[in-house]
C-alpha cells in the first residue's frame, strides 16, 4: 500500500488558497502508484476560531465536493484529514474521507476539544467514538483528529475490531513535538498497528505547528519522517506486519476487561 501525506502551512480563514495548495499538490505529487493521500487537521480554514460563524463548512457540502472530485480524478482514497463543519447550529472539527470512487466512507467529530488552543469556546465536540471503515482496497482503518491522541482509548476500540492502520490528522504545536512523536509511538506499540501521522507546519500568527508528519510500523520503528518545513512524505507499508505483529504479541488475545477499572 502506498501513501501519500501532504504536510503543509494551513492558511486562517483563506479556503480558496488552502484548496489550491491541496490542488497543485494532487497534481505535483500524486501518481499511479498513490493509494492513499492523507491531509491535516483544519485545512479548511486553519484555527481563525472567531471566524468560524461566518467560515465554516455547512455539512461538509464544500469540502467533500472539493475532496470528491480530487478522489475521483486521481483515484485515490482520501484520509481528508479534517474542516471546521457547521451542523445544526454547532460548528464541529470534522474529519472525513472520501472513497476513490467518491463515496464519503467516514466522518467523525473531534470528541476532545485542545483547552491550548482555546477549542472548547468555538467548537462543540462530536460525542461518538471514531468507528472503524473500510478503503478501497480493502484495508481496515481509523481516522483519529489532533487531541484525541492523548486519550488512548479512543483507538483501542478500532484497533480491537481488526483496523490495520490509524490515521492521526493535527495540527500540533512544535512546542510539543515529542508529545506528538511519542504518542503516535505508543499507540503503534500497544496495538500492534500501523500509525500514520500527517501533521501542519508553519506559524499561524498564534501558533507554531511542528511539522514531523511520520509513519510507524506496529513494532514501534519510524520509517518515514518528514522535518517541519512543507513537504510531502511517500511511504510504501505492508499490512501483513499488522498481522505478523498481533501473532507474536498477542495483546488483544490476552485483554482481561473484566479486571480494570
Amino acid at each position: 500500500m502506498n501513501i501519500e501525506i501532504f504536510q503543509f502551512k494551513v492558511e486562517p480563514a483563506n479556503v480558496a488558497l488552502n484548496e489550491e495548495t491541496i490542488t497543485n499538490w494532487f497534481a505535483e505529487y500524486v501518481t499511479a502508484k498513490t493509494d492513499i493521500v492523507v491531509l491535516p487537521e483544519m485545512w479548511n480554514n486553519g484555527y481563525a476560531l472567531p471566524q468560524l460563524k461566518e467560515l465554516a463548512d455547512n455539512q461538509l457540502s464544500r469540502s467533500f465536493e472539493f475532496i470528491s472530485k480530487l478522489a475521483i480524478q486521481y483515484k485515490v482514497d482520501v484520509i481528508a484529514g479534517s474542516v471546521s463543519n457547521s451542523m445544526k447550529e454547532n460548528i464541529y472539527n470534522t474529519a472525513f474521507a472520501v472513497s476513490k470512487n467518491g463515496y464519503l466512507i467516514n466522518s467523525y467529530d473531534k470528541v476532545h476539544l485542545v483547552p491550548m488552543l482555546d477549542e472548547p469556546s468555538f467548537l462543540t465536540p462530536g460525542n461518538a467514538v471514531p468507528e472503524p471503515f473500510t478503503l478501497s482496497d480493502g484495508a481496515k482503518v481509523a481516522h483519529i483528529t489532533c487531541y484525541d491522541l492523548r486519550f488512548p482509548e479512543l483507538l483501542r476500540y478500532p484497533a480491537r475490531k481488526d483496523a490495520q492502520i490509524a490515521f492521526y490528522v493535527a495540527q500540533w504545536p512544535a512546542v510539543r513535538l515529542n508529545h506528538w512523536t511519542a504518542l503516535l509511538k505508543a499507540r503503534a506499540i500497544e496495538n500492534d498497528i500501523f500509525v500514520v501521522g500527517c501533521n501542519a507546519c508553519g506559524d499561524d500568527g498564534k501558533t507554531e505547528y511542528a511539522g514531523h508528519s511520520i509513519v510507524i510500523n506496529p513494532n514501534g520503528e519510524v520509517i518515514a519522517e518528514l522535518e517541519e518545513k512543507p513537504d510531502h512524505l511517500t511511504c510504501d507499508i505492508d499490512l501483513d506486519e499488522v498481522t505478523n505483529q498481533r501473532n507474536t504479541i498477542p495483546v488483544f488475545k490476552n485483554l482481561r476487561p473484566h479486571l480494570y477499572k
